[in-house]
């Protein structure tokens, strides 16, 4: 048990979500809901962040509310998507300005460090999952709202440095989420308004977009990616079985794949359908950010237990998820700053 009597070990039962919350603490309505639905896990935003704290407060709330040791996770990237900025946490260049910062022989180690010292933080908050790496390569015209957030324009940088960013969170006890699969980088609208197409041909994305994923589909999880591929089909990935399938199969992804975000306008529909569409379609689990209990419920309406490769693959997950190795918190911003600066890392 853990010492707050709470069980490391998951339930027998759960339904196939991840669920955010409206504020900063758990209310009573929103804990009873989880206690029923039995989610795989919550997401924390903006909005639930306010200091340390609080933050420790609400995860251990969180948690409360389900019995058990659940995953609790955030975008933590750094740059334009950053959760917990000052004054209680540091800012972060965007990943792309600083592996142009420090060059290609010094960008995996930089983000090797970043991520080690962003799993710190979050552990010491109760979080213990991060939606990174991104294996999404940059293009010319990749839209605003994900360029700078990528790693590097070819699929040599992008997978050395998301192998880095994995290998710094999990040494530091958080889960990475790969992403978004299987790629995001040849998108020139914004997910979170419309639904991006690419015409990029099949042969064109298999040695590269798709071949960066491939890469790193050892990975314990993953989200996939609201954008139809035109060479393979008409629907968003997401909801599509083919190129569900083609995670799955070709790029050989076997970790545990939950949607990005429900809310965002690439997908038609009320939150049920895109939830039961993105279930048939082969996620395993549906991923709900915006905490607006209203949707909350609706979702509750329609949960179902997670089935048994469902259940195995969170169960593997889960496995991935470690006490954090001990570093010196202040010799480790020193060689980050240093690699920064360009007087160490290289190789």
């Amino acid at each position: 048990m853990h010492p707050g009597g709470r069980s490391v070990k998951r339930p027998a039962r759960l339904s196939p979500y991840i669920f955010g919350c409206d504020g900063l603490e758990v209310t009573p309505d929103e804990a009873a809901l989880f206690a029923d639905v039995s989610p795989v896990g919550f997401i924390l935003f903006k909005r639930n962040i306010a200091h340390p704290e609080q933050v420790r407060a609400l995860t251990a709330g969180l948690r409360e509310a389900v019995g058990w040791e659940a995953p609790v996770f955030i975008d933590q990237e750094g740059g334009r998507v950053d959760r917990m900025g000052p004054p209680h946490w540091r800012n972060w260049l965007p990943p792309l300005d600083q592996n142009a910062q420090v060059g290609p022989e010094r960008a995996a180690r930089a983000m090797e460090l970043r991520y080690r010292l962003i799993a710190d933080d979050l552990r010491a908050v109760g979080i213990d999952g991060n939606c990174a790496p991104m294996g999404d390569i940059a293009h010319a015209k990749t839209h605003a709202v994900l360029r700078n957030r990528c790693y590097g324009e070819t699929l040599e940088a992008v997978v050395k440095s998301a192998r880095a960013v994995a290998d710094g969170l999990l040494a530091g006890g958080v889960l990475p989420v790969l992403k978004h699969i299987p790629g995001h980088g040849r998108a020139t609208m914004d997910s979170h308004l419309e639904l991006p197409r690419v015409t990029a041909s099949a042969e064109e994305l298999r040695i590269s977009d798709f071949a960066a994923f491939e890469a790193l589909n050892d990975l314990p999880l993953g989200m996939s990616a609201h954008i139809v591929f035109e060479a393979f089909s008409e629907k968003a990935a997401t909801v599509d079985p083919v190129m569900i399938a083609l995670i799955r199969e070709e790029i050989g992804f076997g970790g545990l794949l939950m949607t990005d975000d429900l809310s965002m306008e690439a997908l038609d529909g009320s939150l049920p359908q895109r939830a039961q569409a993105a279930r048939a379609a082969g996620c395993d689990v549906v991923l709900y950010c915006k905490g607006v209990f209203s949707e909350l419920k609706a979702l509750a309406e329609i949960a179902e237990d997670m089935n048994e490769t469902g259940l195995a693959r969170v169960d593997a997950a889960l496995e991935a998820r470690r006490t954090p190795d001990t570093i010196d918190r202040s010799a480790m911003e020193a060689e980050y700053e240093a690699v920064l600066r360009g007087q160490a890392g290289d190789g």
